[in-house]
Order: structure tokens, then C-alpha cells, then sequence
């Protein structure tokens, strides 16, 4: 498929669907991808994160697979606009995650720590959640993150605990 605008041949880029050997200089996805402003709040203090929000059924399933490298300030916040039991798995991601999934009203109910790259081991949710999110493996442990954790972004403003 032909990429004409400098935004296409940017995105072209950054899928890889373009030779390097392009004018314009190449992007990483993440580099691309608009974020927003998250912030978890723990016994530890207030972390503050840059995350992609998937919203959409394609922009979930595709998450962060093929991704070589993600910033240590950044995530990706997948919005599964309904409070369910969700399952995540590795395929096609190369980078091992620390996923915390959260209920309606932003509390952490679970992380599951250090995912195993390029499994299809399902890692499950364990209750019904309206979210996840991914952040580099380890970045949990480091920050001190556990349950119960608040986690501030647009997604949970106005739900109940």
C-alpha cells in the first residue's frame, strides 16, 4: 500500500512497512503514538507515567506487540470499556511487562509481575476489572506498586469504589 502524507510515511515507518532508506527520519511507534497523563498513587508516593490508551478492539488486540523498547515513564492503558474478567498474553511481545489490572474506580486488584515474553500463557485478570495497565517488567517492584494502589487517569474519574 503506497504512503503518501509525511504522517503515513511516518506511521509506515514506525510498522516497518517502508524501507529505512526513506528522506524523513524513521519514528518508533511509541515515539508516534499520542499518550496521556497517568499517576498511580502508593504507599511510596505519586508515580507518574506517559501511557497509550487502547480503546478501540484493533488497537487492543495489538497492544504492544512487535515493540523492541518502551521509556521507563511510559505504558500503554488498555480501556475495555466494560467492568469483566479479562485475559492478556504475550504473543508477539517482546518485552517482559509488569500488567496491573484495575477495577472501575482505579484501585489496583492485581499485578502480575514480570510477564514472560512471546508466551500465549494466559495471564488472567482474576476478577472483573475495567482496565489494564502494562508498564516495563520490574517497574513494580522498583516503585513499590501493590493492590489497593489508586491509579489516576480520566478512565476512572466519577466511578465509585
Amino acid at each position: 500500500m503506497p504512503c503518501v502524507s509525511s504522517a503515513l510515511i511516518r506511521a509506515c515507518l514506525a510498522l516497518g512497512l517502508m524501507a529505512a532508506a526513506s528522506p524523513l527520519p524513521a519514528v518508533s511507534a511509541q515515539e508516534a503514538a499520542k499518550t496521556e497523563p497517568l499517576a498511580i498513587q502508593s504507599k511510596s508516593g505519586t508515580h507518574r507515567f506517559a501511557v497509550e490508551v487502547m480503546r478501540t478492539d484493533a488497537d487492543r488486540s495489538r497492544g504492544l506487540m512487535f515493540r523492541r523498547s518502551m521509556a521507563a515513564d511510559h505504558g500503554m492503558l488498555f480501556d475495555f470499556e466494560q467492568v469483566e474478567p479479562v485475559s492478556m498474553w504475550m504473543k508477539n511481545t517482546y518485552l517482559p511487562l509488569d500488567m496491573l489490572f484495575i477495577r472501575a474506580d482505579g484501585t489496583v486488584s492485581r499485578i502480575a509481575a514480570d510477564t514472560e515474553p512471546l508466551s500465549t500463557a494466559i495471564v488472567a485478570s482474576g476478577e472483573p476489572v475495567l482496565s489494564v495497565l502494562e508498564l516495563n517488567a520490574g517497574t513494580a517492584a522498583r516503585l513499590g506498586l501493590a493492590p489497593g494502589d489508586r491509579v489516576e487517569h480520566p478512565l476512572f474519574q466519577g466511578r465509585r469504589r
